[in-house]
């Protein structure tokens, strides 16, 4: 997909795991709200992207309920799968169209000008990590190669490393490594974005930024300590807005006002 831009200023917001379930009026709440705080940048991002576990079941009726929050929503919108979600009901509902990069798959490339997106699907069904696998990542090899002179960002839900979270570093991305060394391989990559952990992170990765964004809905406990289920903490929700300055690219994180109406 090769969209327009009419923005000179390069942002991405980046949102994740708003966990939609049908009959739940609080994750819907939380990505309509979060969505309308993105509305609130000046000027506004040159693309909004959520990095997986969109649905909570990945029920039919949870992807209708995610139409119903993004169509219209006036920036262009990219879907990742994770572990949360189904593959084929998100390709039914959202294939052909600009959230899935106008393909039929759950990984798919997105070329602005003056930006690279690749959106990556590490879904494996039935199970809580992530895997990528060879022809994925040979052909994200392969679209970076496009153009090496613009800057790129990566999505994938599941965390390529460990975050210092034993229960999360237990299921995150089975062959991060390969992922290392083919970002390793691109210097444009100027940030690989996951979620997952419901907590915001970074650390370097393959010579990039590796970011993870809070979750549009409940937050993780920063549980360092045990490899138990760390549960869920009604901790305020935020996400990130990572930026191209003439210095290079900044993260910076945008709290949720909760006194927006969703």
């Amino acid at each position: 997909m090769t969209p327009s831009s009419g923005s000179t200023s390069v942002s991405v917001a980046h949102l994740s795991d708003p966990h939609l379930a049908a009959g739940a009026a609080a994750p819907a709440a939380g990505l309509s709200r979060a969505l309308a705080q993105v509305l609130t940048l000046n000027p506004p991002p040159t693309c909004v992207v959520i990095s997986g576990d969109l649905a909570d079941l990945g029920a039919p009726e949870e992807y209708d309920l995610l139409r119903e929050i993004v169509d219209g929503f006036p920036l262009p919108l990219f879907l990742a799968t994770g572990n949360h979600d189904d593959r084929e009901n998100l390709v039914a509902a959202f294939g052909g169209g600009e959230h899935l990069g106008g393909g039929e798959s759950a990984h798919y490339l997105v070329e602005y000008p003056e930006l690279t997106l690749v959106v990556l699907d590490s879904l494996v069904p039935g199970a809580p990590g992530g895997l990528l696998g060879s022809e994925q990542l040979d052909w994200l090899d392969t679209v970076l190669d496009r153009r090496p002179e613009v800057p790129a960002l990566v999505c994938v839900h599941h965390p390529p490393v460990p975050l210092g979270l034993p229960f999360q570093d237990g299921m995150r991305l089975d062959d991060g490594a390969e992922l290392e060394a083919v970002v390793a391989h691109h210097p444009n990559v100027a940030r690989v974005l996951a979620g997952h952990v419901h907590r915001q992170t970074a650390t370097g990765f393959g010579g990039s930024v590796l970011s993870t964004a809070p979750s549009t809905y409940l937050q993780s406990p920063l549980q360092r300590d045990s490899d138990g289920p760390p549960g869920f903490a009604p901790e305020p929700t935020a996400f990130l807005l990572h930026q191209q300055t003439d210095h290079g690219w900044v993260t910076h994180t945008v709290q949720v006002n909760h006194a927006v109406n969703p």
